[in-house]
C-alpha cells in the first residue's frame, strides 16, 4: 500500500495593514495511490497577530513551514509536541485509509452470468 501524506494550506486571511495572518484554513490528506483510498482533515485556525512580538512575522516574509509549525502547534494535546501532534493527526488519517482499502478489497461487485 503506498499512502503519501500530504499538508496544505488552502487560504489565509490577514490584516493588511499589519501584515499580520489572522485566519489559517488548512488540510491534511492521506491518500492510497493504488486505490485511490483518501481521508482528510482540515480546520481554520484563529490567530491574534501582535507586529510588536519578537516572533511576529509578516505576511509578505511567511514560508509555508512557518505556517504549517502555527498548525502542527495548535493540534498539541496534553504533553505532546507539535511533531507529536502532526505524527497523531497523521496516523489517524493513515487508519483510516487502511481500513478503506481493506473494505474496498474485501469486496467484489458483479453478477456470475455476466462473466
Amino acid at each position: 500500500m503506498a499512502q503519501t501524506t500530504t499538508w496544505k494550506i488552502n487560504d489565509m486571511v490577514r490584516d493588511d495593514a499589519t501584515g499580520g495572518v489572522k485566519t489559517v484554513y488548512w488540510e491534511c490528506n492521506v491518500q492510497d495511490k493504488d486505490t485511490g483510498c483518501s481521508a482528510t482533515e482540515g480546520g481554520k485556525l484563529r490567530l491574534t497577530p501582535d507586529a510588536s512580538a519578537s516572533d511576529f512575522i509578516a505576511y509578505a516574509s511567511l514560508k509555508e513551514s512557518d505556517v504549517l509549525g502555527w498548525i502542527h502547534n495548535s493540534l498539541i494535546e496534553g504533553d505532546e509536541t507539535a511533531a507529536e501532534a502532526k505524527a497523531r493527526i497523521e496516523k489517524v488519517r493513515q487508519d483510516k485509509v487502511t481500513a478503506q482499502v481493506a473494505r474496498k478489497t474485501a469486496e467484489a461487485s458483479g453478477m456470475p452470468w455476466a462473466a
